[in-house]
This record gives structure tokens, sequence and C-alpha cells, in this order.
């Protein structure tokens, strides 16, 4: 998009004013984006296990088909700032909520382990581009609001990944095959798309007038890597690593460290989620309240005593409330993070080229992060390891002051 057709949005999006009655429906619009994005993304991982025995895969195997997931995501992901000021946040999440049902339909259709990589390239290359799409959709909400709703989109996420989690846990027990899943969720959650996405702002909400405190950003390869930008990434990533952690080694570390029973050894996953959710729940009022770093602060503090709690009380029942504590505090880190982001990019293929580059740093802590824990376990032990966390823990909230970017936009509500 050149400079005239820059400017060309940004007169028309003042020209026509976004009432309260629109944003308030695109902020509910996006959070069902949300909830579509992460039921179909858990969709897929939930029936991984009978993929890899479909196919007959090693434990080789499947690692590459994830890895070519990861790598697929990160890299179209680089590309989604070009997309935004192009066409608009809006028409690339439309598109994006047709292909990934058909996408994931592909990946039950795959005829063997070679189509299988390949549909699984294509699924992950969707939701690069999916993911950063609506978080820079959000962020514009945000901006045309007046208020932060970037919390509740991602409890929307965790309700998403919990309901899709026991979807696929009632199709795996009805005996119907990954394809006939992924036809059943895909044909609700193609409708579903293509309802929710009339609610969703128009292309020239992505556009902000020039000021002196916001600068272009020119979406791009090179665009976007900025030491602000690079600070960013290590929070996410510190993150990211600790929320992969928990999902992959709370059960183990309360059966080894704690001796917890099989049985009760999944709780500290059970409490860790439990707990993100109901703080996303509520993490924007709080937002609204005290403001972002502030609540950025308390919630780094709380996180950082619940791992205290899990390592340093010896007994299962105190470790699995330390593991809520961590998962409450934690729960509004990343969306603050992803808010901040986004405001800090300026206008919407600003935000989308600046999110794109943090989502490389988060899909980085969640590919790498639990083989990282796994290495280091090997060396010094699984407790030294969850140790390590702490202080990376503090080191993102001594950075707290850069989440005051996520309240930029906060007095600029939309019109009534």
């Amino acid at each position: 998009m050149t400079e005239h057709t820059l400017e060309a949005a940004e007169t028309a999006g003042e020209r026509q004013p976004i009432s309260a009655a629109v944003a308030a429906r695109a902020r509910w619009a996006v959070t069902a984006v949300f909830f579509v994005n992460g039921l179909l993304m858990t969709s897929y991982i939930a029936r991984l296990p009978g993929l890899k025995t479909e196919h007959r895969l090693s434990d080789g195997e499947l690692g590459l088909v994830l890895t070519v997931y990861g790598v697929a995501a990160v890299l179209t992901m680089q590309l989604v700032g070009v997309f935004v000021a192009r066409f608009g946040s809006v028409r690339v999440i439309r598109l994006t909520l047709v292909g990934l049902p058909v996408a994931l339909v592909g990946v039950g259709l795959a005829g063997g382990a070679v189509q299988l990589g390949l549909a699984v390239l294509v699924l992950g290359t969707v939701i690069g581009v999916l993911d950063v799409s609506m978080n820079a959709h959000a962020v514009a909400v945000e901006r045309v609001r007046g208020r932060p709703i970037m919390n509740g989109c991602h409890a929307a996420w965790s309700l998403s990944a919990a309901t899709g989690s026991l979807v696929a846990a009632g199709f795996t027990r009805a005996g119907v095959s990954p394809t006939g899943h992924f036809l059943a969720v895909g044909a609700v959650c193609l409708v579903a798309g293509l309802l929710i996405t009339a609610w969703l702002l128009p292309p020239s909400a992505d556009h902000v007038p020039r000021s002196p405190d916001r600068k272009r950003v020119r979406p791009g390869w090179r665009a976007g890597w900025t030491r602000t930008l690079l600070l960013f990434g290590a929070m996410g990533f510190v993150t990211m690593v600790a929320e992969a952690t928990v999902i992959s080694w709370s059960g183990v570390f309360l059966h080894d460290y704690h001796d917890a029973t099989l049985a009760l050894a999944p709780l500290g996953l059970t409490a860790f989620t439990a707990c993100q959710t109901a703080g996303r729940l509520v993490g924007d009022r709080l937002h609204v309240r005290y403001g972002a770093p502030a609540l950025f602060r308390a919630g780094g503090v709380l996180a950082v005593c619940g791992l205290a709690v899990v390592l340093l009380v010896p007994s299962p029942t105190a470790a699995i409330a330390g593991f809520g504590l961590l998962g409450l505090g934690g729960s509004v880190l990343l969306p603050l993070v992803f808010s901040a982001v986004g405001h800090a990019g300026g206008d919407g293929p600003g935000a989308a080229t600046f999110l794109s580059r943090f989502s490389t740093f988060t899909y980085a802590g969640i590919l790498i992060g639990p083989a990282l824990v796994g290495w280091s376990a090997e060396l010094v032990g699984l407790g030294w390891t969850l140790a390590g966390l702490v202080p990376l823990l503090v080191g993102v909230v001594l950075n707290a002051r850069l989440i005051a970017f996520a309240d930029r936009d906060r007095r600029a509500p939309a019109t009534g």
C-alpha cells in the first residue's frame, strides 16, 4: 500500500468514525475469533496420538511433523504486516477463517506420512497468519474503544482449548476417526467464522492519524526489529517457557519430587489452567482499574510466589496450590505484553509487523521450552531447573515499564 493510499485510508476513517455500538460488537466478534482459533488448533493437537498411530509414525517422525508446523507458522507470521497493510486485518482474518477449517480437514484426509507433512505445513501457515492478524485486530478494537480487551480474548482461547480437548475426547471415545472429527468441527467453525467476521471493524480501523508519538512502521522482512521489540520478545519467550514447562512437566515434578500419586499428579496442570482462565476473565477490568504496568508487576510477583511454593513447600497439595497461584499471576502477563507490543507498533500494519516479530519469540518458547527443561533436568535435576525460572520471571517483572504502551489509547474511546 502506498503512502497516498495510507493517508486516504486514514482520511476515510476520520470521515466515518466508528460508533461505540460497532466497536462493542467488534469486541465480541474478535473474542469469538480467538475461540474458533483455539478450538480448531486444539482439535488438531488432541488427535495427534491417533494420527501417529494411523500413519505409523515414529517419535522422531512425529517430532518432524510438529517442527514443520511450528516453522511454517513462524515464517508466515513475518509477512502478516504486509497482508494487513494491503488488505486490512478484517479481510485477512476472514480468509484464514475459511482456510483454517479446510486445512484441518486436509490433515485428516492425508493418505500417508508425506501428505500429512504437507497438510500440516499448510495448517501451520494459516495458523501463523491468523494468530498475528487476530491479535492485531484486537489491538485495533482496544484503540477504537479506549478500553482493554486482550485478556478477555486470551481467556476465550483458553476456554476453547478446554472445549476442544473435551470434544476430541468425546469423538475418540465414540470411535470417530480424526477425519470425521475434523469435518464436524471444521464445518461448525467455518459457518461461525463467516458469521462473526461481519461484526469485525472495517479496514479503516487499522490506520490511525499521524501524531508526534507514533512512528509509521513499514511492513517488510527488516521492519520492527528494534531494541524495544527484542526486550518484549525476551519477556514473551520467558513467559511461554514457564507456561510450556508447567504444561509438560508439572505432573512429573509432583510425582517425582512431592510423591504425588498418579491420580493426583495431573491436578497441578488443572489448577494452573483453571486459575489462568479465571485470571484472564477479570484481567481487563483489573487493567482498567490499576493500569497495565501495575497489573503486570502484581501478576509477575504472584507468579514468582506461586513457583516458590511449588519448590519450597514439601507437600503435593501445597504444590498444586502453588501451580494455581502461578497460573493466576501469570495469566495477565502474556495478554498485556501482546497488547503493549501491538500499541507500540502504531497503526494496524505496524501492529501486525511488531506482533509477528514478537510471536517468533513466543512460538520459540512453546517449541523449545519443554526440551530445554528436559535437557537441563538431565544435568542438574528438575527441581533446580524450575528454580532457574525464578530469576527469569523476576527479570520480566523488572521490565514492567514497557507495558505502559498497553495504556496508550485508553483515553481515546469510540464515539457514541
